[in-house]
């Protein structure tokens, strides 16, 4: 009896010992990292939170995230507790220390100013590894400037300026606008969703320009790839979100969705390598058959550094245009005057029936009003991060006043949000004749008004700026062109869907959550409009 007594004695002082060193290993951890952080610069103001380790910030965000309140959840954090918001703040989900910011001063930094300072870092790249391997968007420092230097060749003027693989799609699309927007008896303006047709169309023409074959998702919609390729940026949302706790994400329909994936690419991919470089150095210098995947493999016989930048390029060039190409269409149907107004800019400038140069879509200055007042609204990718790669600062955001330097020791998250920040009322002019309110969207204001530096970051900034930038403005611009010229009557139907309050679906892309719901006219059948 007494034997087991010491015996159980014994272990509770061992348990007790135990959790005693622990508890000192992390107040001595606790303490080194203050010390690091204070000798850099000071902390910033501490997201209120009610749970240990802030796991309720972690509850709070995937929460957010699957019910599409993103931006009011980042507002959230930036407001809480104060009547003049500071827009950089921090918190410690899993006891890690996350930065938040919507400031441009320290959005500058992280991506210019101290570039070197700052990247994706180890954590990021473990996260999406599955999804998008070592691509352009989850490396750093020589692989990152390897994976660039790789694909920037392939956006260059003359490849962008090319406007026959938009051209051949573009008709397509108005077709399925055509028949999807007719009544049973043949009348025009029924309701449908336009952002589903454009989802599909940017990855006819991105699967076109890429592989040199579309899938043709606009004439046979159900697409296995363009589901799983979807699913997988939904949960990969969830994991990215999650942050330590992510090891708990269900991942079943991911992995899924990743070998639906990997089997539409490989195909591709083994035909181009099944050509000698000979073969593809004659087939990279003609026009006919030049694709992407072409040009990678004359760089590169590796599968699977081609299948990562492949799927990282189709993210980028699918789903970023189709999303803004929406929102553009959600907001012209609530504002009929500006599409007439961008209408006529259009049939001036090129009339009813010429396809546009590349040089008519860069003088319509109405044309390129719209599309930036749209990306000022909904940036593509609304929530960012970097991870300090050395320890550094930040310059604002620090004390009590927000005024000083934030430290960062090395591997602190910096997530940033252009969604937040271009849309913040401070950073902009007071409200007047020419200038709405910033929540409206009014392509008039660029008439009077251009951002300051770093306020307005649609495709991000510095070295990592965008590579495909001008492919997706180009690409926009040639479909709002040739859409205008065939309609002529715009009409809006999602005041009974969300009220004039649209869904912010943020799943890497921000896209209209609920679709867009309108109706449409061709031009030269006024008899019909009655």
């Amino acid at each position: 009896m007494i034997e087991e007594l010491l015996e159980q004695t014994s272990r509770k002082s061992i348990a007790a010992t135990v959790v005693v060193v622990l508890l000192l290993l992390k107040g001595i951890q606790w303490l080194s990292t203050e010390r690091k952080i204070r000798s850099l610069g000071k902390h910033a103001r501490r997201v209120w939170t009610w749970l240990p380790f802030d796991a309720d910030l972690v509850v709070t965000s995937v929460r957010d995230t699957m019910a599409h309140h993103n931006l009011s959840g980042w507002r959230g954090y930036f407001s809480a507790f104060s009547s003049s918001p500071n827009w950089t703040v921090e918190a410690a989900p899993g006891g890690r220390r996350v930065i938040f910011t919507a400031d441009p001063e320290n959005i500058k930094a992280v991506l210019a100013t101290q570039f070197s300072d700052y990247g994706k870092g180890k954590q990021f790249h473990d996260e999406w590894k599955d999804f998008l391997g070592d691509s352009i968007f989850t490396t750093d420092q020589e692989l990152w400037h390897d994976s660039r230097q790789l694909i920037r060749p392939q956006f260059i003027k003359d490849r962008v300026s090319d406007l026959g693989i938009f051209e051949e799609h573009v008709q397509i699309l108005i077709q399925q606008i055509k028949k999807n927007g007719r009544t049973w008896d043949g009348k025009q303006g029924k309701e449908l969703d336009i952002s589903d047709l454009f989802f599909r169309y940017t990855l006819d023409a991105a699967t076109h320009f890429l592989l040199g074959r579309s899938v043709g998702s606009l004439e046979v919609p159900e697409q296995e790839f363009a589901e799983a390729f979807a699913e997988a940026q939904r949960v990969q949302n969830i994991i990215a979100r999650t942050g330590p706790f992510n090891p708990i994400v269900p991942r079943k329909t991911f992995f899924a969705s990743l070998h639906v994936i990997n089997d539409f690419v490989n195909p591709y991919i083994e035909d181009t390598l099944r050509l000698s470089p000979a073969e593809l150095s004659t087939k990279t210098k003609s026009e006919e058959g030049y694709t992407f995947l072409h040009a990678l493999a004359s760089y590169t016989r590796d599968r699977k550094v081609l299948r990562d930048q492949l799927v990282a390029v189709l993210l980028a060039g699918r789903d970023t245009t189709a999303a803004t190409l929406s929102w553009t269409f959600y907001e012209l149907a609530r504002a009929p005057e500006v599409f007439h107004k961008l209408r006529q800019e259009i049939v001036a400038r090129v009339g009813l029936e010429r396809a546009p140069t590349y040089e008519d879509l860069k003088s319509m200055k109405y044309l390129q009003n719209t599309m930036n007042e749209t990306l000022r609204l909904y940036p593509s990718v609304p929530f960012n991060i970097r991870m300090s790669l050395k320890d550094t600062t930040l310059p604002h955001g620090g004390g009590p006043d927000g005024l000083s330097p934030v430290g960062v020791p090395k591997d602190t998250p910096i997530a940033y949000s252009a969604l937040v920040m271009q849309r913040r009322p401070d950073l902009y002019p007071p409200v007047s004749p020419n200038f709405p309110h910033p929540d409206k969207f009014s392509p008039d204001r660029w008439f009077h008004w251009q951002p300051k530096p770093w306020q307005y970051i649609p495709f991000n900034g510095g070295p990592r700026i965008c590579v495909g930038q001008q492919f997706a403005l180009t690409e926009m611009a040639y479909t709002l062109v040739r859409l205008l010229q065939q309609f002529d009557r715009i009409e809006n139907h999602m005041d009974k869907v969300d009220a004039g309050d649209p869904c912010l679906k943020a799943e890497i892309v921000l896209q209209p959550g609920q679709g867009v719901r309108i109706g449409l006219w061709k031009s030269e059948d006024d008899g019909e409009k009655a």
